[in-house]
């Protein structure tokens, strides 16, 4: 992706709303949610990388670094500041992502993968931009909050949150 091209392109900004398990794939969803609460934005990650992130947001130390933690550390021993992230595309359902690194008075721009430049940005408290875009691939809010309301009008879907954790006797949910 062309730099100049990714400037000219509207961008959101988006705060982390949470980090998920998908059953389906045992992999991790970090949500991106933006400003106005209204636009949802999943993307399906790797579990270390979900760990990562998750212990960032959470401010956990760990003995040594581990990979994030260590980019994080040379790129403030060299003086070099994360000014931003932007999700940049989503091409062939994968989902693409630039750091802007600041480097004396220039600014340069790396591709990564959103998962590891969401690591980057909460360690460095670096805002999370995505384009227009990309964000329209995402779900409107109120559009699942209604999907969620339909689903629980389903009888099964009734019974299952009816449920208390007496009715699994020994076992505890």
């Amino acid at each position: 992706m062309d730099f100049k091209e990714d400037k000219e392109r509207q961008l959101v900004p988006v705060k982390i709303w949470g980090l998920i398990l998908d059953p389906h794939t045992s992999q991790v969803v970090v949500l991106l949610l933006d400003p106005e609460g209204e636009r949802l934005l999943p993307i399906w990650i790797g579990m270390m990388e979900g760990n990562a992130i998750a212990r960032a947001l959470e401010k956990v130390k760990t003995p040594r670094p581990l990979t994030h933690d260590l980019l994080y550390d040379i790129l403030t021993t060299l003086q070099v500041q994360l000014t931003k992230v932007i999700v940049t595309e989503l091409r062939e359902q994968v989902f693409y992502a630039s750091l802007y690194l600041k480097v004396d008075e220039e600014e340069i721009v790396i591709d990564a993968r959103p998962s590891d430049a969401i690591a980057l940005a909460v360690r460095a408290q670096a805002p999370i931009y995505c384009t227009e875009e990309v964000l329209k691939a995402g779900e409107d809010l109120n559009a699942l909050k209604e999907k969620l309301k339909r689903t629980s009008q389903d009888p099964l879907a009734q019974w299952l949150t009816g449920l208390h954790e007496e009715d699994f006797g020994k076992y505890k949910m």
